[in-house]
């Protein structure tokens, strides 16, 4: 069985290596724009939608895992910025403020684009910034690190000096709920994961 993300997420990709897991990497296609109501329920929606479409292309068996991040300040959805002037508008909205970090995750087992089965589930990770100077968030934008992600920032870059805490997975806010993924795949495919055997996603 083949293991494919359908994500080009370069962060997501290392965090799966981290713990063992080999993937192949077929990014999804699928169109981003959706509404729900809350934060966790637009990314598990996503996550859903970009591993299907991924899914839909896959002929052979194969899991494929999905997922979708957003930050979320009083309710309030934060995406990636797509500007300059975006990612500092986002920054001085977080500067000084406790904020959410939702990532959507979606495993589905397919064979001939069909779903033989699936799970979805969702983590948030609240975060603590310092405040940040104007100074600081335009030195920062300038770099070019906030503009591919959600809410403008990578907690595991240089932005690291601004903040002051985290309720929750690390790895979820870097882009991935790494040792979620592994426990859920532990269930879905206990024969892959028996005591004994590294790993369990084989290319």
């Amino acid at each position: 069985m083949r293991w494919i993300l359908a994500s080009a997420s370069p962060r997501r990709s290392e965090l799966l290596r981290q713990i063992g897991l080999r993937f192949e990497i077929l990014p999804s296609e699928a169109d981003e724009n959706i509404e729900r109501e809350t934060p966790n329920l637009l990314v598990e929606a996503l996550s859903g939608k970009k591993c299907l479409a991924t899914a839909e292309k896959i002929q052979d068996h194969s899991l494929v895992l999905g997922a979708d991040t957003v930050v979320s300040l009083d309710g309030r959805i934060l995406g990636k910025p797509g500007t300059e002037e975006k990612a500092e508008e986002m920054l001085k909205l977080l500067s000084g403020r406790e904020h959410q970090v939702c990532t959507g995750v979606t495993m589905a087992e397919v064979r001939e684009g069909r779903v033989l089965r699936s799970v979805t589930f969702s983590e948030t990770t609240n975060v603590f910034f310092y405040p940040i100077s104007s100074k600081e968030i335009r030195e920062y934008v300038l770099t070019g690190d906030p503009m591919d992600k959600a809410g403008a920032y990578g907690i595991q870059g240089s932005f690291a000096k601004f903040v002051r805490g985290i309720q929750g997975d690390y790895n979820n806010v870097v882009g991935l709920p790494a040792a979620r993924v592994y426990q859920e795949l532990k269930k879905m495919f206990p024969e892959e994961f028996s005591a004994g055997e590294e790993g369990g996603a084989k290319c």
